[in-house]
């Protein structure tokens, strides 16, 4: 899980970040909800989703499925040989579930490699401190020389302090940020913009507090984006303990790091997103999209991120034919490729779909993982921005009030297992070329209790999904496509204008 596109900058895609910096953050208000309301959806639809929950219930067969993503294919990074392994075994779940239409779309993937890395902070005098750094290289980070480099730190708390200083401050050092914990989206902006940043006032490399609220030595890795105007410069995440560490240090005098990172790029790879569909009955031109990501870091399983988001959509997709529900329009199932550092599956899928963008009744991403669902978010980013005031749906346009409308009536469906609630805001990374050109986002909406402690971390293992859970998230979203994918109004969405 990433939220963020770097090919592709704009407005929607500033209001998918900005709208989960408050995520995880101990000071954030909670994201404005609304209660199910029976009405003429759930009237119609109720013996159906019974069903499907019922079925949910029992099922074993996704959770199966991730167990032996997790335990026998692995970490699966863009560019490895444990991604197209992963792209090659989901077309062939697929098409063992019964699916229709199975096929790979070609995609062409960048190949990052960590390599060996290792870190190391010092002190001299009295007392002096020599003790490895727990750290992880940032994905699409370039390399340090063969020897390493070694150099004064500079502790930065912010990217204000970081304008503050003169180059002279800077140059030659290592920076390190540490904002403490303000939400994912607001420490990930170090993450992905600070290596340029700080390389802009000719900083050696750059070291970020990971991206977690909890403390447990394990650093988070994610990607960065290189501004082209800037030196490319090492860059690491490291563990809330040592960046706290580091600064404490600074206050006492002078600290030096040392650093090794042998991560570089080779050439792009191709691999492919897995699509398979329930073909609609009726209009089968129209679809109902729903996905998640199947490349993960290159550490842990990737587990929760995203395997429990592709898996659980499998879940939902499989139930629906296995029960022999016939929608009216396409359900599609789609394990998108390279959400976590390039976003190529979602930029090539929406190439795939061309001029037929208007046929697409609603883009449904998990990403998130699969920890006690709470219900579902629906379009509308902006008002998830910090600072932002909650628009009240009585203020909505008349088409956004019936859509809140209906998906209020579908949550209805879901009371029995704590699903009823519908919330301002969602979508994904990669639904968001979609989501640009007016197609109408939903995502779960789940506790999120631990999900930022262990995603790209070496701690996103199978252990970390409850099946239970993973069973109501499967039941919500194949609750949620099929009708859909039946009834006989769409969602509103809304085009927003993207800008390089």
């Amino acid at each position: 899980m990433k939220y963020f596109a770097a090919a592709l900058t704009g407005a929607a895609l500033l209001f998918a970040q900005s709208g989960l910096s408050q995520m995880g953050s101990p000071d954030a208000p909670a994201q404005p909800t609304m209660p199910a309301v029976a009405g003429p959806l759930a009237a119609k639809y109720k013996a159906d989703a019974d069903r499907i929950l019922q079925a949910a219930a029992t099922d074993e067969d996704g959770y199966v499925a991730l167990t032996y993503l997790c335990d026998h294919v692995g970490k699966r990074l863009s560019g490895t040989p444990q991604l197209n392994t992963a792209v090659e075994w989901g077309a062939e779940l697929m098409r063992k579930a019964g699916l229709q239409n199975v096929m790979v779309q070609p995609v062409m993937v960048p190949r990052w490699v960590r390599g060996s890395e290792s870190g190391t902070m010092m002190t001299d005098g009295v007392g002096a401190v020599n003790r490895p750094l727990h750290m992880l290289g940032l994905g699409m980070s370039v390399g340090t020389p063969v020897e390493g480099i070694t150099a004064e730190v500079v502790f930065v708390p912010s990217f204000r302090a970081l304008d503050a200083m003169t180059p002279e401050q800077v140059k030659g050092k290592i920076v390190v940020f540490n904002p403490g914990w303000h939400g994912y989206g607001v420490n990930t902006q170090y993450r992905t913009y600070g290596p340029s940043r700080a390389g802009a006032k000719g900083a050696a490399a750059v070291l970020v507090r990971s991206a977690t609220g909890l403390a447990m030595q394990i650093p988070h890795t994610g990607t960065l984006v290189y501004d082209a105007k800037a030196p490319k410069v090492p860059a690491a995440a490291i563990s809330v303990e040592d960046a706290l560490m580091i600064e404490r240090l600074c206050k006492e005098g002078p600290v030096r790091v040392h650093l090794q990172m042998e991560a570089h790029m080779e050439a792009d790879v191709q691999a492919g997103n897995v699509i398979g569909e329930i073909v609609g009955s009726e209009q089968p031109e129209q679809v109902v999209v729903m996905g998640g990501h199947i490349d993960s870091w290159d550490v842990g399983q990737g587990a929760q991120d995203d395997g429990s988001g592709i898996m659980a959509t499998y879940e939902a997709v499989s139930l629906i034919h296995k029960l022999g529900l016939k929608p009216k329009r396409t359900i599609r199932l789609v394990f998108w490729v390279n959400e976590e550092n390039g976003d190529r599956g979602g930029i090539a899928y929406r190439k795939m779909v061309g001029d037929k963008i208007g046929d697409y009744v609603a883009a449904i991403e998990m990403d998130e993982g699969a920890e006690k669902p709470l219900g579902m978010g629906y379009g509308g980013f902006e008002s998830m921005m910090p600072g932002a005031k909650a628009v009240q749906v009585s203020q909505m346009p008349a088409e956004d009030q019936r859509s809140f409308a209906a998906l209020q009536d579908i949550a209805s469906l879901m009371g029995s297992i704590g699903t009823d609630t519908v919330s301002q805001g969602g979508g994904g990374s990669d639904i968001e070329p979609l989501v640009a050109d007016g197609v109408p986002s939903l995502s779960p909406r789940t506790t999120a209790a631990h999900y930022f402690d262990w995603h790209h971390t070496e701690a996103d293992t199978l252990d970390k999904v409850d099946p239970v859970e993973f069973n109501k998230n499967a039941a919500m979203l194949a609750v949620e496509a099929y009708v859909l994918a039946d009834m006989d109004g769409r969602l509103a969405g809304h085009k927003v204008t993207m800008r390089e």
